[in-house]
């Protein structure tokens, strides 16, 4: 079989370049061992947050506004909600990650709101400030949701000509001078160009890349007071918390269909091993006990024993920014999320196609370049 492009691995970023690959018009094929929107990598877990004033780098805003303009545009074809503005808080000392991230990403553009400790404890009193904690505020924010924009993504490139392979384990990624050939077991596809999007994966498609995998669970909680409309979405927004000795703690409230999602940052890291052995075991002590001791003390309203769990994976690169762009003559990659890249899925997937194609990139696009490394 000869496609003009295979991508391999449709998760967030792989589903993400298929479909703005297929909206070229190219002869392009996608190749993903598991089914369209699963639940064994890191595309899953029914919500994520979305961002525009990201701590990170400031050039992640406009590639979170190219999501945003190109989700917004596929609901309206659709009929379906791909990500939900409902603004998002960045909390912790005044010269905390979150806090000055998130101050700086304003500086370059992307618009903000700071909020005092007594305004933020007006405003959010499920909040068990420590003194002098302060916010910013980013309007633009909310979450996104995870499989049904996989899912959305596969299903317009597909109904814009690609050709799609799920349940399919690619073997081998063989570059040569003249073409590339993606081997699986039931099908081989020779392509001018090939597109890696392997997730925790991608370190064993493409060898010698600098990402390590951790795992990394996810968590939903309720409320103490069954009744109690404190930490519903609509009144507990999305938010980023560092804590004072550099823990904290992320989420966003329930709605119908979730409960209060909330995610552990700088405790217990588990790194070290093959994504294909990932433990998919939840432990108590280990998962749990840490997590659920933050939350008692962040938010007293709500019931530190989550009452959902399933494991995920992060995938960290050694500066903590993506890698998206070209590798060599024939191979471009999409990895390194680093536990922040699913909000930007879409607009990575247009700097892919556009890389694949040698179109000038909509964004500076230097900071994620393979390359750097």
């Amino acid at each position: 079989m000869h496609a003009d492009v295979v991508v391999v691995g449709l998760g967030a970023f792989g589903s993400a370049a298929l479909w703005r690959l297929a909206a070229r018009g190219l002869n392009v094929v996608g190749v993903e061992r598991q089914a369209i929107g699963h639940a064994f990598g890191s595309s899953h877990g029914t919500t994520r947050l979305f961002r525009v004033a990201c701590m990170e780098h400031p050039g992640l805003t406009a590639i979170a506004r190219k999501s945003l303009e190109l989700w917004t545009a596929l609901g309206e074809q659709t009929g379906e909600t791909y990500v939900r503005q409902t603004g998002s808080l960045n909390v912790g000392g005044p010269t905390s990650r979150p806090v000055k991230g998130a101050q700086l990403a304003a500086a370059g553009g992307a618009p903000t709101m700071d909020l005092t400790h007594e305004e933020l404890k007006a405003k959010y009193p499920q909040y068990n400030l420590e003194p002098g904690e302060v916010a910013v505020w980013d309007p633009g924010a909310g979450i996104c949701y995870a499989e049904r924009t996989v899912k959305a993504q596969v299903a317009e490139a597909e109904r814009l000509g690609a050709t799609v392979y799920p349940h399919t384990m690619v073997t081998a990624i063989e570059a040569g001078a003249e073409k590339v050939t993606v081997r699986t077991p039931t099908i081989e596809i020779e392509a001018d160009q090939v597109v890696v999007c392997g997730g925790a994966w991608l370190r064993n498609l493409v060898p010698g890349l600098p990402l390590e995998p951790r795992r990394t669970p996810l968590f939903w909680f309720q409320a103490m007071d069954p009744d109690s409309e404190a930490f519903r979405l609509s009144n507990f927004p999305s938010f980023i918390w560092e804590f004072a000795d550099g823990r904290g703690l992320w989420g966003h409230g329930s709605d119908e269909g979730f409960g209060v999602k909330l995610g552990l940052d700088g405790g217990r890291a588990e790194t070290g091993f093959d994504a294909d052995d990932l433990d998919r075991y939840i432990r108590p002590l280990d998962d749990i006990a840490e997590l659920a001791s933050a939350v008692h003390r962040a938010f007293p309203g709500l019931d530190p024993a989550p009452v959902k769990a399933i494991p995920c994976m992060v995938t960290d690169s050694p500066d903590g920014q993506f890698l998206v762009g070209r590798y060599d003559d024939r191979v471009l990659i999409g990895g390194g999320d680093s536990g922040h890249g699913f909000k930007h899925c879409a607009g990575i997937g247009e700097l892919l196609a556009q890389a694949t194609t040698k179109e000038t990139p909509y964004t500076d696009v230097s900071f994620i370049d393979p390359q750097r490394f």
